[in-house]
């Protein structure tokens, strides 16, 4: 049984700062970790990825070849990765026996609640490998600074919970720098625990740009409350409290605190507060904010 970490979310958001500061605190608390970038467009990894796509297909090379553009040239990519899975399968083989593993896909976000390809390549992984995998959604925090763009966010992590139908994670990354942003309509909580919607749309009414969607963003708010399914929890990447808890939310989720690989949560703790002495983590993390 193998555990690990499907990152997704929306460009910008910080998925691969993400998978490098994770693949670093990991290691910290004694976790043998394998990063897996699927992303073609990602040329300029700060992490040592054990297994890379363009190993296997290079974006530059499907736009060139076939006149696509950014997108359709990664909907190519994964569609050319689901039907060679078994490139991915042998190169995983050897990592699946006592790595813990991290996947960094690409920021187009139709990939994740339209397209099939993604999916597929997850589910053919689960099967035959018997991996046990959470999706960790970013979502950047600077959105909740303005109303529009966080009922958008919601509608898209909603929409990715029911397409991925992965045990799933929503994160607000980057709350470090939401300060940079300017007030919020609401506190914090608000935002991340998603409860009562109204009061939003009555902050919107007040916005005469949207005011004349009014109708539309009341039903779209009822959706995602009638679901009931969207939280966020958050996250500061350089904080290593702040990763320690977001790893524990993660490993309930996909069982991790339940397998013989880890002894307990409380040493999971122990092992955290003994790195939280450092600097090592702050320092490593920062070079490539």
């Amino acid at each position: 049984m193998v555990f690990g970490q499907v990152v997704i979310g929306p460009p910008g958001s910080g998925k691969t700062t993400y998978c490098n500061g994770m693949s670093q605190f990991l290691s910290l608390v004694g976790r043998k970790v394998a990063v897996i970038n699927l992303d073609p467009a990602n040329d300029a990894l700060p992490y040592e990825c054990a297994i890379n796509i363009e190993d296997l297909i290079k974006l530059s090379d499907v736009m060139s070849g076939h006149s696509l553009g950014p997108n359709g040239g990664l909907v190519y990519c994964m569609d050319y990765l689901e039907k060679n899975i078994d490139w991915l399968e042998e190169k995983l083989k050897p990592l699946i026996e006592d790595h813990y593993l991290l996947f960094d896909f690409p920021g187009q976000v139709e990939l994740f609640f339209l397209h099939s390809n993604a999916r597929s390549i997850i589910y053919k992984l689960i099967k035959k490998l018997n991996l046990r995998l959470t999706a960790v959604h970013l979502i950047d925090a600077h959105l909740c600074c303005d109303p529009g763009k966080y009922v958008s966010a919601l509608l898209l992590s909603l929409s990715t919970m029911l397409h991925m139908e992965l045990p799933h994670i929503n994160v607000l990354s980057k709350i470090d720098l939401i300060e940079n942003y300017g007030n919020l309509a609401f506190n914090l909580n608000f935002y991340t625990d998603v409860e009562d919607l109204s009061y939003l749309q009555r902050h919107l009414d007040q916005d005469p740009r949207s005011a004349k969607y009014r109708k539309l963003t009341k039903e779209l708010c009822d959706v995602i409350d009638d679901f009931g399914l969207v939280n966020f929890t958050t996250l500061d990447i350089q904080d290593k409290e702040s990763v320690g808890n977001l790893v524990k939310l993660i490993d309930k989720s996909n069982g991790y605190i339940f397998s013989s690989i880890d002894s307990s949560v409380v040493e999971f703790t122990e092992v955290q507060e003994k790195y939280m002495k450092d600097d090592e983590f702050v320092q490593k993390t920062s070079k490539t904010r």
